[in-house]
């Protein structure tokens, strides 16, 4: 029992301090993410076995539904931020990104993970599928502001954009690299099957649901309530019962509930794009997001120091700087091309492609599927990029956003 009042009275200081640590790591030009992840290293060097095991592999269930939970939150409040209209002119830059640029990267990670790092097929793919999104949940440092926000930068939009839309699209690409391993060990699986479930039928349904949902939450918030005033509300909560409902009932539909959700708030955005509500909304789900991701990080940090990197090798260590220093950046800078960007816009966008909490729900919900040959070295690869990435793109990123939003107001006054 007192383990447990240990971890609610540490869960209580986390999220207490997160009051002031956004504020405070902008003031030093670090990104609040790397503070916590600092903390929970010292915290689990300080009190080994005391506090609660950091092990994703030995806290599976828990490692799925909490990453799971932060990730449907964060898109939800990513796609209701996001003031600029859907067409296909307009998201241009993100729809490349993703399209383009995450398809290249999974192609060179197979290449890479089966040829050079030895791993099988299976193994490969989900190396690929589990790093080929870029992370709603930390990169708020690079995204664009509150709704209805003076928005400036198409570097922050592109990026932002990204986030919501890969890290649906990534899922496809999980499921693919189960079937592969189920194929392996002679278990019911087919490539025939995973083409027209998990791609077609998956995405089809997160779209329509997510679509739907948020053309009747629209209605119901803006449209009846110019007739009938006891339907007004500006609670914020609703921002999150929404993304429970709707990711819940696309997944009881056996459809991607990260597309459904994000797409819900795009939708839901649109239907009274000026409305202040949607501060509202965002708000509070962003609010709810920064308490989850603290206590994330701490847990990340401690899994640093308890385990999880001991199956790492220099090999598997190049692959990650690899990864992050060229095959993200070149192959996001060139799917950009015939866009009118400036050379260092481009190479923002291609530079800061966050890897955080989504990469840990993917891996853990495929080897919570099935077995796979190759799951420390996974672990160790994938926590080993996470924690290149933060610190990476913690030390940089305000400052050099910073900068490019001067850079923007200025031309924009000008």
């Amino acid at each position: 029992m007192s383990h447990y009042f240990l971890l609610i009275t540490l869960i209580g200081l986390i999220a207490l301090s997160m009051a002031w640590i956004p504020a405070f790591s902008k003031k030093i030009g670090i990104s609040y993410a790397l503070i916590y992840l600092l903390l929970g290293v010292i915290l689990y060097l300080i009190f080994p076995g005391i506090l609660p095991l950091p092990d994703p592999q030995a806290n599976e269930t828990f490692t799925i539904h909490a990453t799971e939970v932060l990730v449907i939150i964060s898109l939800m409040g990513t796609g209701i931020k996001i003031d600029r209209p859907f067409t296909f002119k307009n998201w241009k830059a993100p729809l490349r990104l993703v399209f383009i640029a995450m398809i290249v990267c999974m192609g060179v990670t197979v290449l890479y993970g089966n040829s050079i790092l030895g791993f099988d097929l299976a193994s490969a793919v989900l190396l690929a599928a589990v790093l080929a999104p870029t992370d709603p949940v930390l990169a708020s440092d690079v995204q664009v502001g509150p709704p209805n926000d003076k928005e400036v930068s198409e570097t922050k939009f592109a990026l932002t954009a990204e986030a919501g839309i890969n890290d649906g699209m990534a899922f496809p690409f999980t499921f693919l690299a189960i079937t592969l391993a189920m194929m392996a060990q002679n278990m019911n699986g087919s490539i025939s099957n995973w083409f027209g479930i998990d791609v077609v039928y998956r995405i089809l349904v997160g779209f329509a649901i997510g679509f739907l949902s948020g053309k009747l939450i629209g209605f119901l918030l803006f449209d009846l309530t110019k007739k009938f005033e006891f339907f007004k509300t500006r609670e914020g909560f609703l921002a999150i019962s929404l993304t429970l409902a709707v990711y819940g009932a696309t997944e009881l539909a056996v459809g991607y509930g990260f597309i459904a959700v994000f797409v819900c708030a795009i939708t839901l955005r649109a239907a009274e794009r000026k409305h202040d509500y949607h501060r509202n909304l965002h708000s509070f789900t962003e609010q709810i997001e920064k308490l989850l991701v603290a206590v994330m990080l701490v847990f990340f940090g401690g899994s640093l120091v308890t385990g999880i990197l001991d199956a790492l090798t220099w090999q598997m260590a190049i692959f990650s700087i690899l990864f992050l220093l060229i095959i993200r950046p070149v192959s996001a800078y060139l799917s950009l091309f015939n866009i009118k960007l400036k050379k260092y816009e481009r190479f923002a966008i291609s530079f800061y492609g966050i890897r955080g909490m989504g990469s840990v729900f993917y891996l853990a919900y495929a080897m919570h599927t099935i077995k796979f040959d190759y799951e420390n070295e996974l672990w160790a690869i994938v926590a080993f990029t996470i924690l290149l990435s933060l610190i990476l793109h913690g030390f940089t990123a305000t400052k050099i956003f910073g900068k490019l939003d001067k850079s923007n107001k200025a031309l924009t006054e000008n």
